[in-house]
């Protein structure tokens, strides 16, 4: 019974900014987008925990909510890292070997396509259809910063200087 206890509290303080999300949207099934974007803004992703309890608190069923969050790509129900990078796979930036810095991080992070997120947490790496900056092939975007003609040394050093820095951080 105390172990039940101890988990209802841990997830009630887990779901704390849930709660204040879905106030501030009136626990509106029509605010049901809004809502997963500011979730997911606040913990990286969309658990099975959160749909659930997003969905129960709305009124509707966890699918219609499941349903949403895999319907647009933009929502991500795995955890994500704190440094996301989206390779452009469209074709000027596949023509201009858009793969070769691909595997590379790959490489570098020992990270796969279908484990595409660091252990730590600290990386994600994913391939989008197109970035919209053809000119500027092959185009890295991590996080909100635009990377063009990119080539693998240069994607690389980011990513060394992410590590260093993150390491320096920890040591504080």
């Amino acid at each position: 019974m105390q172990e039940t206890m101890e988990k209802t509290l841990a997830m009630k303080d887990y779901l704390v900014e849930v709660n204040r999300i879905l106030e501030k949207n009136n626990y509106s099934e029509s605010r049901l987008i809004p809502i997963l974007q500011e979730v997911q803004a606040v913990y990286k992703y969309l658990s099975k925990d959160i749909i659930s309890y997003v969905a129960n608190s709305i009124g509707v069923p966890p699918s219609r909510v499941y349903g949403v969050a895999t319907f647009y790509a933009h929502f991500a129900l795995k955890p994500k890292g704190k440094y996301v990078f989206r390779l452009c796979d469209g074709t000027a930036c596949h023509v201009k070997k858009s793969h070769g810095i691909l595997n590379a991080i790959y490489e570098r992070l020992k990270l796969t396509p279908e484990k595409n997120t660091s252990d730590d947490l600290l990386f994600t790496v994913e391939t989008v259809s197109c970035l919209g900056a053809c000119g500027l092939a092959p185009v890295v975007l991590m996080n909100d910063e635009v990377h063009g003609q990119a080539t693998p040394d240069q994607i690389l050093a980011i990513v060394d200087r992410i590590i260093e820095a993150e390491k320096a951080e920890q040591s504080k």
